[in-house]
C-alpha cells in the first residue's frame, strides 16, 4: 500500500516557535492542520492534532478497530518539501489475538489525502511510495 507521500509547497511555513514543540529544525503543523480540514470535508472525523517530538505532528483519525493517524513533518531532502504518513502501513495489522484487516480503510484515507492534495494550488512533486520503497537505503 502507498502510505508515504512526499510533496513540495511554500505554503506550510514554520509556525514561530513551532520547534519548540516539537525539536529543532522540525515543523509541519500548518500542513496537519491543511490535511485534517481537507479530510473531514471526505467523510474523515479528525481529532485535535498532537506535537510529537519524534517528527512533527500527528492528526489522529476517528477509527473503530485499531489507530489511524498520519504523521506530517518537513522533509529535508528539499527546502519547501514535506512527508506525510499514514499508520498503519501495512494491510493486516494484529491486536491481542486477531488480526485484523486495515487495507480497505487505509486506502480510502490514502485517496482522499491524495485528492486534497491534488486539488490544492501550490502543492507540486507529490510522490507516493510504500514505507518498504520508501525507507530502502538509497544508493
Amino acid at each position: 500500500m502507498k502510505t508515504q507521500v512526499e510533496f513540495r509547497s511554500d505554503k506550510f511555513p514554520a509556525y514561530k516557535n513551532e520547534e519548540q514543540e516539537i525539536n529543532p529544525g522540525r515543523y509541519g503543523k500548518r500542513v496537519a492542520e491543511f490535511l485534517a480540514a481537507g479530510l473531514r470535508s471526505h467523510g474523515f472525523e479528525t481529532e485535535e492534532l498532537i506535537a510529537e517530538d519524534w517528527w512533527g505532528w500527528v492528526v489522529l483519525i476517528k477509527n473503530d478497530g485499531f489507530k489511524l493517524w498520519i504523521g506530517c513533518g518537513n522533509y529535508e531532502e528539499y527546502p519547501d518539501g514535506f512527508l506525510c504518513f499514514i499508520e498503519p502501513h501495512t494491510p493486516i495489522i494484529r491486536k491481542l489475538f486477531k488480526k485484523i484487516d486495515a487495507q480497505s480503510r487505509v486506502e480510502a484515507l490514502q485517496k482522499a489525502m491524495d485528492t486534497v492534495l491534488s486539488e490544492s494550488a501550490g502543492i507540486g512533486d507529490k510522490k507516493w511510495r510504500t514505507y518498504e520503497e520508501f525507507n530502502k537505503p538509497r544508493t
